[in-house]
């Protein structure tokens, strides 16, 4: 699986009910949620996460699909090779929906954390790729998870080797004109939204930012607690929700778990969120997308 929370939850989440987003298997769409009662219209563009759309498809049917049923944006992930990143901007291009951001991929295989040069010239890599990625799509942002906490690295090393890594990458960033958005992904890192917005400010640059999950917080927080205290620094969002069960956790889907989504959106509106929301959930057919597009109107953007 090709999310950045793939790693994480296979370590963080214990329970019969667990159910990871972004899987390959595809989902008939289910009953609408519980409406959420609307507060004004949130200035959000609304995305989809690439993997959730039917992988039997060509990319050209794929984004042709996600605008059909209701999506603005596409969140690719990294791609080495020139010629099927060309066909991405193609299909991007001719279905008149923008790739607003690239899934960095590699920094759970080659944590930029590592005490390994090696392992570290991996993720560097990887991180580039993405950048230019962006740039030829017309991207906004590149997602990069940028530590994990583990019995090898301490969290005082995962600070600062990671800010030493991300500090090589800002030059590039900001020669393409691309922002790294940084994610809290149960990495057991950056645990506390006090924290994730010192380790920010200290770059001190505008090509650094964050990426916030709303469903990845729920765990040990509440999202609209987490979206106040960062506030400007979040410039992407995913979207998913989270379940406490008496035999575990699950992923279920948008207005179906613990997010108060009536608090998400006044969040977003007192901090004057105006990006991209891209949802992070299972794949599924057109019926299940089309749900899905349409659960984010309702619960978030409050049409």
């Amino acid at each position: 699986m090709k999310t950045s929370l793939a790693a994480a939850c296979t370590a963080g989440v214990t329970g019969a009910a667990a159910t990871l987003p972004g899987s390959s298997t595809g989902v008939e769409a289910p009953a609408p949620a519980a409406p959420v009662p609307a507060a004004g219209t949130l200035p959000i563009r609304k995305g989809v996460l690439l993997g959730m759309l039917p992988k039997s498809l060509s990319y050209a049917d794929r984004f042709k699909l996600a605008r059909d049923v209701g999506f603005e944006a596409v969140q690719a992930y990294t791609t080495p090779n020139q010629s099927e990143a060309e066909e991405i901007k193609k299909a991007a291009d001719d279905a008149r929906i923008k790739i607003d951001s690239v899934m960095n991929e590699g920094h759970w295989e080659w944590p930029l954390s590592s005490s390994d040069p090696a392992v570290v010239e991996k993720s560097l890599n990887a991180m580039r790729t993405s950048l230019h990625n962006a740039k030829l799509w017309g991207s906004y942002s590149v997602l990069l998870v940028p530590a994990v906490v583990n019995p090898q690295t301490s969290y005082r090393d995962a600070w600062t080797r990671s800010q030493t890594q991300i500090r090589k990458l800002i030059p590039l960033a900001e020669e393409l004109k691309i922002v790294i958005a940084l994610e809290e992904v149960w990495n057991k890192f950056l645990l506390s939204p006090l924290e994730f917005g010192r380790y920010v400010d200290e770059f001190a640059s505008p090509w650094v930012k964050v990426w916030f999950d709303v469903g990845n917080i729920v765990f040990y927080g509440y999202p609209q607690d987490w979206i106040r205290a960062l506030g400007q620094r979040i410039v992407e969002l995913h979207l998913k929700d989270f379940k406490r069960r008496e035999d575990g956790y699950a992923w279920v889907n948008l207005g179906e778990g613990d997010v108060d989504w009536g608090e998400v959106r006044k969040a977003l509106a007192e901090i004057g969120y105006s990006g991209t929301a891209t949802t992070e959930l299972e794949g599924g057919d057109e019926a299940y997308l089309r749900d899905a597009s349409q659960r984010v109107d309702r619960l978030l953007l409050g049409k």
